[in-house]
Protein backbone atom coordinates (compact mmCIF):
# COMPACT_ATOMS: atom_id res chain seq x y z
CA UNK A 1 0.00 0.00 0.00
CA UNK A 2 1.26 3.81 -0.42
CA UNK A 3 2.06 5.53 2.43
CA UNK A 4 2.32 9.39 2.33
CA UNK A 5 3.25 11.17 5.33
CA UNK A 6 2.09 14.77 6.07
CA UNK A 7 2.53 17.53 8.91
CA UNK A 8 -0.38 18.69 8.30
CA UNK A 9 -3.52 17.89 10.73
CA UNK A 10 -6.13 15.56 8.92
CA UNK A 11 -9.57 16.25 8.88
CA UNK A 12 -12.16 14.03 7.71
CA UNK A 13 -15.11 15.42 5.88
CA UNK A 14 -16.26 18.53 4.51
CA UNK A 15 -19.62 19.50 6.58
CA UNK A 16 -20.16 22.50 8.54
CA UNK A 17 -17.70 20.85 11.73
CA UNK A 18 -14.60 20.50 9.44
CA UNK A 19 -14.78 23.88 7.38
CA UNK A 20 -15.28 25.60 11.27
CA UNK A 21 -12.42 23.72 12.70
CA UNK A 22 -10.26 24.38 9.79
CA UNK A 23 -10.96 27.92 9.67
CA UNK A 24 -9.98 27.81 14.07
CA UNK A 25 -6.84 25.98 13.62
CA UNK A 26 -5.42 28.83 11.22
CA UNK A 27 -2.44 29.21 10.84
CA UNK A 28 -1.92 25.66 11.82
CA UNK A 29 -1.75 23.31 8.13
CA UNK A 30 -4.41 20.95 7.74
CA UNK A 31 -5.70 18.39 4.68
CA UNK A 32 -9.18 18.29 3.98
CA UNK A 33 -10.84 15.11 2.99
CA UNK A 34 -13.87 15.62 0.96
CA UNK A 35 -15.71 12.77 -1.32
CA UNK A 36 -17.79 15.46 -2.98
CA UNK A 37 -16.55 19.25 -3.95
CA UNK A 38 -16.53 21.26 -1.40
CA UNK A 39 -19.88 22.56 0.05
CA UNK A 40 -21.34 20.01 -1.76
CA UNK A 41 -22.40 17.00 -0.47
CA UNK A 42 -22.74 17.36 3.46
CA UNK A 43 -25.81 17.04 5.27
CA UNK A 44 -25.03 21.00 6.61
CA UNK A 45 -25.42 22.09 3.54
CA UNK A 46 -29.41 20.85 4.07
CA UNK A 47 -30.06 21.92 7.55
CA UNK A 48 -33.07 23.94 6.85
CA UNK A 49 -33.88 25.85 10.90
CA UNK A 50 -30.56 27.38 11.24
CA UNK A 51 -28.67 27.42 14.49
CA UNK A 52 -30.46 27.51 18.39
CA UNK A 53 -28.83 30.15 20.31
CA UNK A 54 -30.46 32.44 23.31
CA UNK A 55 -30.15 35.59 21.37
CA UNK A 56 -33.42 37.57 22.67
CA UNK A 57 -33.07 39.62 25.71
CA UNK A 58 -36.03 37.79 27.50
CA UNK A 59 -33.76 34.26 26.70
CA UNK A 60 -30.75 32.55 28.88
CA UNK A 61 -28.51 30.37 27.83
CA UNK A 62 -29.96 28.40 30.97
CA UNK A 63 -33.18 28.39 29.94
CA UNK A 64 -32.00 26.94 26.45
CA UNK A 65 -29.83 24.17 28.36
CA UNK A 66 -33.25 23.56 30.38
CA UNK A 67 -35.48 22.70 26.93
CA UNK A 68 -32.20 20.75 25.64
CA UNK A 69 -32.37 18.76 28.59
CA UNK A 70 -36.52 17.89 28.58
CA UNK A 71 -36.09 17.24 24.90
CA UNK A 72 -33.45 15.00 25.42
CA UNK A 73 -35.93 12.17 27.70
CA UNK A 74 -33.32 11.90 30.23
CA UNK A 75 -29.94 11.38 29.05
CA UNK A 76 -28.46 14.54 28.20
CA UNK A 77 -25.16 15.69 30.13
CA UNK A 78 -25.98 18.45 31.89
CA UNK A 79 -22.51 19.84 31.90
CA UNK A 80 -22.63 19.70 28.19
CA UNK A 81 -25.76 21.32 27.96
CA UNK A 82 -24.62 24.59 29.82
CA UNK A 83 -21.89 24.98 27.98
CA UNK A 84 -22.53 24.54 24.78
CA UNK A 85 -25.69 26.92 25.12
CA UNK A 86 -23.68 29.23 27.01
CA UNK A 87 -20.66 29.42 23.97
CA UNK A 88 -23.97 29.80 21.22
CA UNK A 89 -24.10 33.59 21.04
CA UNK A 90 -20.13 34.17 20.26
CA UNK A 91 -20.68 31.65 17.25
CA UNK A 92 -23.49 33.39 16.04
CA UNK A 93 -21.54 36.29 16.24
CA UNK A 94 -18.49 34.60 14.75
CA UNK A 95 -20.81 33.27 11.85
CA UNK A 96 -21.92 36.83 11.13
CA UNK A 97 -18.08 38.19 11.02
CA UNK A 98 -17.20 35.50 8.90
CA UNK A 99 -20.10 36.66 6.34
CA UNK A 100 -23.32 34.42 6.87
CA UNK A 101 -26.16 36.53 6.10
CA UNK A 102 -28.38 35.82 9.05
CA UNK A 103 -31.79 37.22 8.65
CA UNK A 104 -32.12 40.63 10.45
CA UNK A 105 -34.86 43.25 12.11
CA UNK A 106 -34.60 46.91 11.23
CA UNK A 107 -33.07 47.53 14.16
CA UNK A 108 -30.46 45.44 13.59
CA UNK A 109 -31.72 42.72 15.65
CA UNK A 110 -31.54 38.72 14.26
CA UNK A 111 -34.99 37.23 12.80
CA UNK A 112 -35.32 34.23 15.55
CA UNK A 113 -37.78 31.69 15.02
CA UNK A 114 -39.59 28.83 16.97
CA UNK A 115 -38.93 25.35 17.02
CA UNK A 116 -40.60 21.83 18.57
CA UNK A 117 -39.79 21.93 22.26
CA UNK A 118 -38.14 25.58 22.67
CA UNK A 119 -39.63 27.60 25.22
CA UNK A 120 -38.37 30.77 23.16
CA UNK A 121 -37.80 31.70 19.73
CA UNK A 122 -34.26 31.30 19.48
CA UNK A 123 -33.36 29.60 15.74
CA UNK A 124 -31.30 32.33 13.75
CA UNK A 125 -31.90 31.91 10.55
CA UNK A 126 -31.18 32.67 6.86
CA UNK A 127 -33.61 33.36 4.41
CA UNK A 128 -36.36 31.17 6.32
CA UNK A 129 -34.59 27.69 5.37
CA UNK A 130 -31.63 28.48 3.73
CA UNK A 131 -29.10 29.04 7.12
CA UNK A 132 -27.06 25.79 6.11
CA UNK A 133 -26.72 26.39 2.76
CA UNK A 134 -25.52 29.43 3.51
CA UNK A 135 -23.51 29.15 6.39
CA UNK A 136 -21.55 26.62 4.36
CA UNK A 137 -21.05 29.44 1.54
CA UNK A 138 -19.68 31.33 3.68
CA UNK A 139 -17.23 29.06 5.39
CA UNK A 140 -16.28 27.39 1.56
CA UNK A 141 -15.07 31.00 0.44
CA UNK A 142 -13.44 31.55 3.99
CA UNK A 143 -11.76 27.95 3.49
CA UNK A 144 -10.93 28.46 -0.26
CA UNK A 145 -9.13 31.61 0.91
CA UNK A 146 -6.72 30.44 4.06
CA UNK A 147 -3.16 30.13 2.98
CA UNK A 148 -3.35 27.08 5.41
CA UNK A 149 -6.19 24.65 4.41
CA UNK A 150 -5.75 21.90 1.53
CA UNK A 151 -8.58 20.38 0.50
CA UNK A 152 -8.37 16.74 -1.12
CA UNK A 153 -11.73 16.91 -3.18
CA UNK A 154 -13.50 13.47 -4.71
CA UNK A 155 -11.20 11.46 -2.21
CA UNK A 156 -12.86 9.04 1.19
CA UNK A 157 -11.52 8.07 4.07
CA UNK A 158 -12.21 4.72 4.67
CA UNK A 159 -10.57 3.17 7.59
CA UNK A 160 -7.90 4.58 10.79
CA UNK A 161 -4.61 3.17 10.98
CA UNK A 162 -3.60 2.35 14.22
CA UNK A 163 0.15 2.21 15.67
CA UNK A 164 0.26 1.56 19.05
CA UNK A 165 -2.65 2.34 20.05
CA UNK A 166 -2.72 5.73 18.65
CA UNK A 167 -4.57 6.88 15.49
CA UNK A 168 -1.73 7.29 13.05
CA UNK A 169 -3.70 7.69 9.94
CA UNK A 170 -6.22 7.36 7.77
CA UNK A 171 -6.92 4.55 4.50
CA UNK A 172 -8.33 6.32 1.75
CA UNK A 173 -9.81 5.40 -1.34
CA UNK A 174 -11.26 7.50 -4.90
CA UNK A 175 -14.67 8.57 -4.00
CA UNK A 176 -15.64 8.87 -8.05
CA UNK A 177 -14.38 4.77 -8.80
CA UNK A 178 -13.37 1.49 -7.45
CA UNK A 179 -9.66 2.15 -6.78
CA UNK A 180 -7.27 0.73 -3.98
CA UNK A 181 -6.22 2.19 -0.66
CA UNK A 182 -3.65 4.86 0.04
CA UNK A 183 -2.61 5.76 3.72
CA UNK A 184 -1.94 9.30 4.56
CA UNK A 185 -0.30 9.62 7.70
CA UNK A 186 -0.19 12.64 10.25
CA UNK A 187 -0.15 14.21 13.72
CA UNK A 188 -3.66 13.84 14.65
CA UNK A 189 -6.94 12.99 12.94
CA UNK A 190 -9.97 14.78 12.97
CA UNK A 191 -12.96 13.25 12.25
CA UNK A 192 -16.31 15.41 10.80
CA UNK A 193 -17.90 13.56 8.19
CA UNK A 194 -21.40 13.73 8.88
CA UNK A 195 -23.75 10.56 10.31
CA UNK A 196 -25.88 7.86 9.63
CA UNK A 197 -29.19 8.71 7.88
CA UNK A 198 -28.83 7.14 4.95
CA UNK A 199 -28.15 4.00 6.37
CA UNK A 200 -32.34 4.32 5.72
CA UNK A 201 -34.03 3.88 2.31
CA UNK A 202 -36.50 7.05 3.46
CA UNK A 203 -33.78 10.01 4.74
CA UNK A 204 -33.48 13.17 4.52
CA UNK A 205 -29.65 13.04 4.43
CA UNK A 206 -27.37 13.45 1.24
CA UNK A 207 -26.58 10.06 -0.60
CA UNK A 208 -23.31 9.60 0.43
CA UNK A 209 -24.14 9.96 4.40
CA UNK A 210 -24.46 6.47 5.44
CA UNK A 211 -22.72 5.81 9.19
CA UNK A 212 -18.89 5.45 7.17
CA UNK A 213 -17.24 7.70 9.73
CA UNK A 214 -18.87 6.11 12.64
CA UNK A 215 -18.15 2.41 11.00
CA UNK A 216 -14.94 3.57 10.70
CA UNK A 217 -14.10 4.65 14.06
CA UNK A 218 -15.68 1.63 15.51
CA UNK A 219 -13.77 -0.83 13.44
CA UNK A 220 -10.66 0.85 15.03
CA UNK A 221 -11.85 0.19 18.59
CA UNK A 222 -13.46 3.42 19.46
CA UNK A 223 -15.86 3.33 21.83
CA UNK A 224 -19.16 4.33 20.59
CA UNK A 225 -22.36 6.20 22.26
CA UNK A 226 -25.63 5.97 22.16
CA UNK A 227 -25.98 4.30 18.86
CA UNK A 228 -29.89 3.12 19.13
CA UNK A 229 -31.20 7.31 19.13
CA UNK A 230 -31.65 7.99 15.50
CA UNK A 231 -34.11 11.07 15.34
CA UNK A 232 -36.67 10.69 12.73
CA UNK A 233 -37.49 13.57 10.85
CA UNK A 234 -41.77 14.50 10.93
CA UNK A 235 -41.78 16.53 8.14
CA UNK A 236 -40.28 15.05 5.02
CA UNK A 237 -41.75 16.19 2.08
CA UNK A 238 -43.61 12.29 0.99
CA UNK A 239 -43.01 12.37 -2.57
CA UNK A 240 -41.15 9.72 -3.67
CA UNK A 241 -37.59 11.49 -4.05
CA UNK A 242 -34.51 9.72 -2.76
CA UNK A 243 -33.26 11.48 -0.18
CA UNK A 244 -36.58 13.02 0.74
CA UNK A 245 -37.11 16.92 0.55
CA UNK A 246 -37.64 18.41 4.04
CA UNK A 247 -40.05 20.55 5.56
CA UNK A 248 -38.58 22.57 8.00
CA UNK A 249 -40.07 22.87 11.65
CA UNK A 250 -39.63 26.54 11.32
CA UNK A 251 -43.33 26.14 9.01
CA UNK A 252 -44.73 24.96 12.34
CA UNK A 253 -43.44 27.38 14.54
CA UNK A 254 -45.18 29.91 12.04
CA UNK A 255 -48.35 28.09 12.76
CA UNK A 256 -48.83 25.35 9.92
CA UNK A 257 -50.79 22.51 11.32
CA UNK A 258 -50.73 18.85 10.35
CA UNK A 259 -53.84 17.13 9.12
CA UNK A 260 -54.62 13.58 7.65
CA UNK A 261 -56.48 13.01 4.34
CA UNK A 262 -59.77 13.60 6.23
CA UNK A 263 -58.79 17.17 7.39
CA UNK A 264 -58.44 16.19 10.97
CA UNK A 265 -55.89 17.79 13.20
CA UNK A 266 -54.53 14.97 15.69
CA UNK A 267 -51.33 16.45 16.87
CA UNK A 268 -53.79 18.18 19.35
CA UNK A 269 -54.84 14.96 20.91
CA UNK A 270 -51.34 13.54 21.35
CA UNK A 271 -49.46 16.57 23.29
CA UNK A 272 -50.34 19.73 25.06
CA UNK A 273 -47.55 21.37 22.55
CA UNK A 274 -49.64 20.11 19.69
CA UNK A 275 -47.38 20.16 16.39
CA UNK A 276 -44.37 21.64 18.27
CA UNK A 277 -44.18 18.91 20.79
CA UNK A 278 -40.88 17.52 20.73
CA UNK A 279 -39.73 15.95 17.44
CA UNK A 280 -39.62 12.09 18.97
CA UNK A 281 -43.48 12.82 19.81
CA UNK A 282 -44.58 14.46 16.42
CA UNK A 283 -42.32 11.58 14.21
CA UNK A 284 -44.40 8.45 15.72
CA UNK A 285 -47.59 10.45 15.19
CA UNK A 286 -46.96 11.19 11.44
CA UNK A 287 -45.56 7.36 11.67
CA UNK A 288 -48.92 5.94 12.94
CA UNK A 289 -50.84 8.02 10.82
CA UNK A 290 -49.24 6.74 7.58
CA UNK A 291 -49.69 3.50 8.68
CA UNK A 292 -53.24 3.51 9.43
CA UNK A 293 -53.55 5.04 5.13
CA UNK A 294 -54.64 8.46 6.33
CA UNK A 295 -51.85 10.07 4.72
CA UNK A 296 -50.34 13.14 7.31
CA UNK A 297 -49.71 16.53 5.44
CA UNK A 298 -48.83 19.37 6.64
CA UNK A 299 -51.30 22.54 6.01
CA UNK A 300 -49.19 25.92 5.60
CA UNK A 301 -52.03 27.60 4.00
CA UNK A 302 -54.14 29.60 6.41
CA UNK A 303 -50.83 30.27 8.46
CA UNK A 304 -47.94 30.89 6.09
CA UNK A 305 -50.11 31.49 2.70
CA UNK A 306 -48.38 32.83 -0.22
CA UNK A 307 -45.91 34.07 2.03
CA UNK A 308 -44.11 30.21 1.75
CA UNK A 309 -42.60 31.19 -1.89
CA UNK A 310 -40.19 34.12 -0.10
CA UNK A 311 -39.51 32.72 3.20
CA UNK A 312 -39.18 29.54 2.84
CA UNK A 313 -37.73 29.03 -0.83
CA UNK A 314 -36.59 25.22 -0.04
CA UNK A 315 -39.90 23.92 0.61
CA UNK A 316 -41.52 25.73 -2.17
CA UNK A 317 -39.05 24.60 -4.72
CA UNK A 318 -39.46 20.73 -3.54
CA UNK A 319 -42.92 21.34 -3.91
CA UNK A 320 -43.44 22.70 -6.95
CA UNK A 321 -41.03 20.28 -8.58
CA UNK A 322 -43.80 17.51 -7.59
CA UNK A 323 -46.54 19.22 -8.71
CA UNK A 324 -47.58 20.68 -5.55
CA UNK A 325 -49.02 24.39 -4.73
CA UNK A 326 -48.75 24.43 -1.10
CA UNK A 327 -50.07 28.26 -1.35
CA UNK A 328 -53.44 26.20 -2.19
CA UNK A 329 -52.95 22.61 -0.91
CA UNK A 330 -51.05 20.58 1.60
CA UNK A 331 -47.91 19.32 1.65
CA UNK A 332 -47.70 15.29 2.33
CA UNK A 333 -45.22 14.45 4.86
CA UNK A 334 -43.53 11.05 6.47
CA UNK A 335 -41.03 10.74 8.94
CA UNK A 336 -37.77 10.09 8.07
CA UNK A 337 -34.00 9.03 9.39
CA UNK A 338 -32.91 12.71 10.02
CA UNK A 339 -30.27 12.51 12.65
CA UNK A 340 -27.90 10.35 14.57
CA UNK A 341 -27.64 11.50 18.24
CA UNK A 342 -25.27 8.35 19.07
CA UNK A 343 -22.02 8.45 17.65
CA UNK A 344 -18.44 8.21 18.29
CA UNK A 345 -17.71 8.81 22.29
CA UNK A 346 -16.01 12.53 23.02
CA UNK A 347 -15.03 14.15 25.75
CA UNK A 348 -15.88 17.80 26.31
CA UNK A 349 -12.71 18.62 24.41
CA UNK A 350 -14.15 16.52 21.55
CA UNK A 351 -11.17 13.48 22.02
CA UNK A 352 -12.46 10.41 21.26
CA UNK A 353 -11.40 6.75 23.34
CA UNK A 354 -8.37 6.37 20.74
CA UNK A 355 -5.57 8.42 21.75
CA UNK A 356 -4.50 10.96 18.75
CA UNK A 357 -8.17 11.09 17.54
CA UNK A 358 -11.28 13.69 18.02
CA UNK A 359 -14.38 14.10 16.69
CA UNK A 360 -17.09 17.14 16.03
CA UNK A 361 -20.33 17.23 14.25
CA UNK A 362 -22.78 14.79 13.48
CA UNK A 363 -20.39 11.40 14.01
CA UNK A 364 -19.50 12.28 17.12
CA UNK A 365 -21.91 11.95 20.74
CA UNK A 366 -20.76 14.69 23.27
CA UNK A 367 -23.82 14.08 25.64
CA UNK A 368 -25.76 17.69 24.25
CA UNK A 369 -28.66 15.95 22.26
CA UNK A 370 -29.49 12.60 25.09
CA UNK A 371 -32.13 10.01 23.39
CA UNK A 372 -33.54 13.31 21.55
CA UNK A 373 -32.14 16.25 19.38
CA UNK A 374 -33.71 19.66 20.26
CA UNK A 375 -34.22 21.32 16.90
CA UNK A 376 -31.48 23.41 15.44
CA UNK A 377 -28.94 22.46 18.35
CA UNK A 378 -27.07 20.08 14.91
CA UNK A 379 -25.83 23.09 13.63
CA UNK A 380 -24.61 24.53 17.24
CA UNK A 381 -23.08 21.36 18.61
CA UNK A 382 -20.94 21.02 15.66
CA UNK A 383 -19.69 24.24 15.51
CA UNK A 384 -18.72 24.44 19.65
CA UNK A 385 -17.29 21.64 19.51
CA UNK A 386 -15.55 22.33 16.00
CA UNK A 387 -13.45 24.97 18.23
CA UNK A 388 -13.41 22.60 21.58
CA UNK A 389 -11.46 20.33 18.60
CA UNK A 390 -9.32 23.06 17.42
CA UNK A 391 -8.30 24.32 20.64
CA UNK A 392 -7.51 20.56 22.15
CA UNK A 393 -5.56 19.53 18.53
CA UNK A 394 -3.07 23.06 19.19
CA UNK A 395 -2.67 22.10 22.86
CA UNK A 396 -1.59 18.66 21.63
CA UNK A 397 1.07 19.00 18.96
CA UNK A 398 2.50 22.37 20.21
CA UNK A 399 3.54 25.16 17.77
CA UNK A 400 2.45 24.59 14.11
CA UNK A 401 4.79 23.41 11.88
CA UNK A 402 5.55 25.20 8.62
CA UNK A 403 3.11 24.04 5.71
CA UNK A 404 3.90 20.62 3.64
CA UNK A 405 2.98 20.59 0.07
CA UNK A 406 -0.87 19.64 0.04
CA UNK A 407 -0.50 15.44 -0.54
CA UNK A 408 -0.31 14.22 -3.71
CA UNK A 409 -2.47 10.88 -4.20
CA UNK A 410 -2.39 8.92 -7.19
CA UNK A 411 -4.88 6.13 -6.64
CA UNK A 412 -4.19 2.40 -7.84
CA UNK A 413 -7.15 0.35 -9.40
CA UNK A 414 -9.42 -1.83 -7.37
CA UNK A 415 -12.74 -3.82 -7.47
CA UNK A 416 -13.50 -2.69 -3.92
CA UNK A 417 -16.55 -0.97 -4.90
CA UNK A 418 -19.84 -1.92 -2.66
CA UNK A 419 -22.63 -3.36 -5.03
CA UNK A 420 -25.48 -0.71 -5.01
CA UNK A 421 -28.19 -3.21 -4.97
CA UNK A 422 -26.80 -4.58 -1.58
CA UNK A 423 -26.65 -1.20 -0.36
CA UNK A 424 -30.61 -0.53 -1.19
CA UNK A 425 -31.25 -4.17 0.54
CA UNK A 426 -29.63 -2.97 3.94
CA UNK A 427 -31.22 0.96 3.98
CA UNK A 428 -34.19 -1.11 2.84
CA UNK A 429 -33.73 -3.56 6.17
CA UNK A 430 -32.94 -0.42 8.61
CA UNK A 431 -36.14 0.99 7.40
CA UNK A 432 -38.18 -1.82 8.15
CA UNK A 433 -36.71 -3.26 11.42
CA UNK A 434 -34.94 -0.39 12.62
CA UNK A 435 -37.34 2.36 12.24
CA UNK A 436 -39.26 4.80 14.15
CA UNK A 437 -41.09 1.62 15.95
CA UNK A 438 -38.97 -1.28 17.02
CA UNK A 439 -39.22 -4.66 18.51
CA UNK A 440 -37.18 -7.66 19.20
CA UNK A 441 -38.22 -9.99 16.53
CA UNK A 442 -37.82 -7.04 13.87
CA UNK A 443 -34.15 -5.85 15.43
CA UNK A 444 -32.98 -9.83 15.34
CA UNK A 445 -34.06 -10.06 11.70
CA UNK A 446 -32.18 -6.93 10.83
CA UNK A 447 -29.02 -8.32 12.59
CA UNK A 448 -29.27 -11.29 10.75
CA UNK A 449 -29.47 -9.75 7.45
CA UNK A 450 -26.64 -7.22 8.15
CA UNK A 451 -24.55 -9.94 9.02
CA UNK A 452 -25.64 -11.67 5.85
CA UNK A 453 -25.17 -8.49 3.53
CA UNK A 454 -21.29 -8.11 4.84
CA UNK A 455 -20.27 -11.15 4.06
CA UNK A 456 -21.67 -10.56 0.22
CA UNK A 457 -19.03 -7.66 0.04
CA UNK A 458 -15.67 -8.85 1.57
CA UNK A 459 -12.72 -6.59 0.97
CA UNK A 460 -15.06 -3.43 0.07
CA UNK A 461 -13.99 -0.98 3.37
CA UNK A 462 -16.87 1.28 2.63
CA UNK A 463 -19.60 -0.92 3.39
CA UNK A 464 -17.86 -2.61 6.12
CA UNK A 465 -18.17 0.82 7.63
CA UNK A 466 -21.81 1.07 7.02
CA UNK A 467 -22.36 -2.44 8.52
CA UNK A 468 -20.43 -1.29 11.72
CA UNK A 469 -22.64 1.52 12.16
CA UNK A 470 -25.72 -0.68 11.58
CA UNK A 471 -24.80 -3.53 13.45
CA UNK A 472 -24.01 -0.79 16.57
CA UNK A 473 -27.59 0.75 16.07
CA UNK A 474 -29.54 -2.35 15.91
CA UNK A 475 -27.27 -4.18 18.78
CA UNK A 476 -28.02 -1.29 20.83
CA UNK A 477 -31.58 -1.03 20.13
CA UNK A 478 -32.44 -4.63 20.86
CA UNK A 479 -30.31 -4.09 24.20
CA UNK A 480 -32.56 -1.03 25.18
CA UNK A 481 -35.33 -2.72 26.41
CA UNK A 482 -37.26 0.31 26.70
CA UNK A 483 -38.92 3.45 25.22
CA UNK A 484 -37.04 6.72 25.40
CA UNK A 485 -36.97 9.96 23.01
CA UNK A 486 -36.08 8.63 19.31
CA UNK A 487 -36.05 4.93 20.83
CA UNK A 488 -39.82 3.54 20.42
CA UNK A 489 -39.86 -0.55 21.54
CA UNK A 490 -43.11 -1.33 20.75
CA UNK A 491 -42.64 -4.39 23.03
CA UNK A 492 -40.96 -2.31 25.91
CA UNK A 493 -43.36 0.88 25.69
CA UNK A 494 -42.46 2.45 29.12
CA UNK A 495 -39.88 4.34 30.42
CA UNK A 496 -37.39 3.38 32.54
CA UNK A 497 -36.98 5.06 35.91
CA UNK A 498 -33.01 5.21 35.87
CA UNK A 499 -31.94 6.99 32.49
CA UNK A 500 -28.36 6.30 31.61
CA UNK A 501 -26.39 6.74 28.32
CA UNK A 502 -25.08 3.74 26.47
CA UNK A 503 -20.99 3.35 25.58
CA UNK A 504 -20.58 -0.06 23.43
CA UNK A 505 -17.79 -1.11 21.28
CA UNK A 506 -18.35 -2.98 17.76
CA UNK A 507 -16.42 -5.96 19.25
CA UNK A 508 -19.49 -5.83 21.81
CA UNK A 509 -22.03 -5.60 19.17
CA UNK A 510 -20.82 -7.98 17.14
CA UNK A 511 -20.99 -10.77 20.02
CA UNK A 512 -24.57 -9.72 20.36
CA UNK A 513 -25.29 -9.98 16.42
CA UNK A 514 -23.37 -13.49 16.65
CA UNK A 515 -25.20 -14.62 19.39
CA UNK A 516 -28.49 -13.81 17.57
CA UNK A 517 -27.65 -15.48 14.09
CA UNK A 518 -27.31 -18.81 16.50
CA UNK A 519 -30.35 -18.13 17.54
CA UNK A 520 -32.05 -17.69 14.02
CA UNK A 521 -30.32 -20.71 12.63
Amino acid sequence: MQEIATSRVIIVGAGLGALYAALQMAPRPVVMISPETLGEGASSAWAQGGVAAAMDAADSPAAHAADTMRAGAGTVDRAVAETVTRAARDHIVQLTGLGTPFDRRPDGGYVLSREAAHSFSRVVRVRGDQAGAEIMKALVAQVRAAPSIEVLEGVMATALELSGGRVTGVRVESARAASGPVLLRGPAVLLAGGGSGGLYALTTNPPRIRGQVIGMAARAGAVIADPEFVQFHPTAIDVGEDPAPLATEALRGEGAVLVNRRGERFMTAIHPDAELAPRDVVARAIFAQTRAGLRPMLDTRQAIGARIVTQFPAVAAACARNGIDPVTQPIPVAAAAHYHMGGIDTDIHGRASLDGLWVCGEASSTGLHGANRLASNGLLEALVYARFCALDIGAALGDPPAPDPAPKIGFPPGDRWPDAAVIRTLRQVMTEHVGVIRDARGLKIALAEIARLERTQAGAESFADMTATATLIAAAALLREESRGAHSRADFPQTDAMAARTRITLKRALAVRDAVCEELK
